[in-house]
């Protein structure tokens, strides 16, 4: 990650954190700065003036040599990497932090080695190696602060197990998994790879993947998760996907991305940064020249020095950076992947969502909404009787009426009629289920007691299927199931969220037919349906969206709707848990629950505003602080040491970094 300086500058900056060859981690700063905190702790005793303001004194043979002794040592181990970093600024012909740092240092070092050589009458060695200290104090702590909120990719890397048990009982390394082999996962372990249950069944902790806090169950057929946990019971698992094809992989990549693109709001920190060089350097300039020219050349060093320390900007460089790493973070853990940071700045300003329906407000599975029975006949022995026909069937909307059903009745002899239903024997009494084509088949009419019932389902756009009775001279039609594309129980409350959140249009786009649109739409309480839309045909919708002066977020699952998703303001793909690399979306949510959208706006206004406060401190104390810096109140008595410039230049670094960290009190996950 770019720290404040633009990618050209990214290979020896980067964020300080994440480029150890270029000797910016965090161990070593650490390190850096204990020595040479020890080692300041006697410079600074020994130092003339501050023996003088505190009435003490110090006299053993060598004193004099304590400061430049060991104030030369603290100015090469404890400045190399500041004085490094600057040389290759300058060589880049980037100006900015490095260069600022290593420019006050070396100046400081300089006046320091002339004042022992007697050209000045400067007591600056304590303040030399206290500014190098807390120059190092604060860099480590910088690089601590983002190093915890990248943390999120080394916590994703940690959820693979080092180890997998295969299904004949062989344990072998997760690197050496290949698709097609089964792997045991016990009671209490870890998914290695993603792939397909094929025995047993389990609830599953996949909160690292949806933020989901619940476990999932998941039987024979379902898809699993590299890194999601068996809370409860043992499955086998049939391998689809290993390494970097792997969901949690692509994941980390997405993360990683997020975390090292620039938004707008980089690109304007970082010019500031640039300019803040030349603003300092000139400050620092200007300032020599007066105090040389009132003729107090002690006080043009002192002065020039300070300006450039306090000019530093490592608030304004850790500003941007710290707020997106901590904000791409704390999406992560909350199932909202971000690809693309302008993207996600966008969203603070949509006023119109436009949803996929399949799939998105709904479940993309259908579910028995209604039964209805002729008289004499029960409902429940209708459900009954058509789960037992529909038992053996591999349809949808079969297994949708058999998981309905409490017991299906036994039943023997099935046979599929291709196009038309499906038959069976139950207690010797042969059964059909089917629709209009299965009817006209059988020459089978349909009941008035049904009739209405069956055409006020098809009005609201369900599917209607018939029980057909086959004993007897002719087929008797004595019951009709009404089968809809279950709308998700949360998507009510996620339009309800959005609306508190200020979006003024909530509509929904399907391919479907206008009346099951419209019943969906109704019982959602939509501004606005677009059916029987072609996939293709999907951004058209967006883009009049767009024309009617709205900014559109669109909501989908990423497979057909990627131009949609790719035209509209914001793209957010949708229930992408194993699909993650979708290349038209800017944000992916990895759970199917809609409500994340929701969280998706609040982490863009969150922040956003953190990027403003911060840039705003930043550059608000730097326009304060070098004129004071300057000496622009010496007539007033009212001055600043390099050491205390030091100082408060590393405190408004550290306002910077808690003020971020306040982001990880915004609530992302659905209420």
């Amino acid at each position: 990650m770019d720290h404040g300086h633009g990618d050209h500058n990214q290979e020896h900056h980067g964020g300080h954190g994440h480029d150890k060859h270029a000797g910016h981690d965090p161990e070593m700063f650490r390190r850096k700065f204990w020595l040479s905190l020890a080692l300041t702790v006697p410079v600074v005793l020994t130092s003339e003036m501050v023996m003088d303001w505190f009435g003490y004194t110090l006299d053993f043979p060598g004193v004099g040599w304590v400061g430049p002794v060991l104030g030369s040592f603290v100015f090469f181990y404890g400045g190399w990497p500041f004085l490094v970093g600057g040389v290759r600024e300058l060589r880049d012909r980037a100006p900015g932090m490095m260069l600022l740092i290593s420019m006050a240092i070396a100046v400081a070092y300089v006046a320091s080695i002339a004042t022992a050589l007697g050209a000045f009458d400067l007591d600056f060695w304590w303040e030399l190696a206290a500014l190098v200290t807390i120059m190092l104090l604060g860099h480590w702590q910088e690089m601590k602060a983002i190093g915890q909120a990248q943390g999120a990719l080394s916590a994703l890397a940690a959820l693979l197990p080092d180890e997998a048990e295969l299904a004949s009982g062989e344990k072998v390394s997760t690197s050496r998994l290949q698709p097609g082999d089964v792997v045991l996962v016990r009671s209490g372990g870890r998914v290695p790879a993603d792939g397909r249950i094929v025995d047993g069944a389990a609830e599953l902790d996949e909160a690292m993947i949806t933020g989901e806090s619940r476990p999932v169950p998941r039987q024979v057929g379902d898809r699993v998760v590299a890194g999601t946990v068996a809370t409860d019971s043992a499955i086998r698992v049939r391998v689809d996907a290993v390494g970097e094809d792997t969901a949690l992989a692509g994941i980390q990549r997405l993360v990683a991305q997020a975390q090292s693109s620039a938004g707008r709001a980089q690109v304007l920190a970082d010019r500031f940064a640039a300019m803040l060089f030349y603003v300092a350097t000139a400050a620092g300039v200007l300032t020599f020249a007066a105090w040389w020219v009132s003729g107090d050349l002690d006080e043009a060093v002192v002065r020039t020095v300070t300006v450039l320390v306090i000019a530093c900007p490592h608030a304004l460089g850790l500003a941007i950076p710290l707020v997106i790493a901590l904000s791409t973070a704390v999406s992560a853990k909350a199932g909202i992947l971000v690809k693309d940071r302008l993207a996600l700045e966008r969203m603070r300003t949509v006023d119109a969502v436009l949803f996929d329906k399949t799939g998105t407000l709904t479940r993309g599975a259908h579910k028995v909404t209604g039964v209805a029975a002729t008289a004499g006949a029960g409902r429940d022995d209708v459900l009954r009787l058509a789960a037992g026909v529909e038992a053996d069937s591999e349809h949808p909307l079969a297994r949708a009426i058999v998981a309905a059903a409490d017991r299906p009745a036994p039943a023997s002899d099935f046979r599929s009629l291709t196009g038309r239903g499906v038959r069976a024997t139950i207690d010797g009494t042969g059964y059909a289920v089917g629709g209009p084509a299965l009817l006209r088949e059988l020459g089978a009419a349909v009941p008035d007691d049904l009739t209405a019932e069956a055409e006020k389902w098809a009005r609201r756009g369900a599917a209607v299927l018939h029980l057909v009775r086959l004993d007897g001279p002719e087929p008797r039609v004595v019951g009709a199931l009404a089968l809809e594309d279950e709308v998700r129980p949360e998507a009510r409350e996620a339009i309800a969220q959005l609306r508190r959140e200020g979006v003024r249009k909530v509509a929904m786009i399907t391919g479907d037919a206008r009346a099951v649109a419209e019943s969906v739409g109704d019982a959602l309480g939509l501004d606005e349906v677009f059916a029987e839309v072609l996939p293709a045909d999907k951004d058209r919708a967006v883009a009049e969206l767009q024309e009617r002066g709205n900014r559109v977020a669109m909501v989908g699952d990423g497979v057909n709707d990627a131009p949609a998703l790719a035209r509209a303001d914001v793209g957010i793909a949708i229930g992408a848990g194993t699909d993650v690399a979708i290349e038209s979306a800017g944000v992916v949510l990895a759970s199917s629950d809609p409500r994340g959208v929701t969280g998706v706006i609040r982490l863009s206004r969150a922040s956003y505003r953190k990027m403003v406060q911060n840039l705003a401190w930043a550059a608000g104390y730097n326009v304060v602080a070098i004129p004071l810096a300057a000496g622009v109140l010496g007539w007033a008595g009212l001055t600043l040491s390099p050491a205390v410039g030091a100082v408060l230049m590393s405190a408004s670094t550290i306002v910077v970094a808690l003020n971020a960290q306040l982001l990880r009190r915004v609530t992302l996950t659905p209420e």
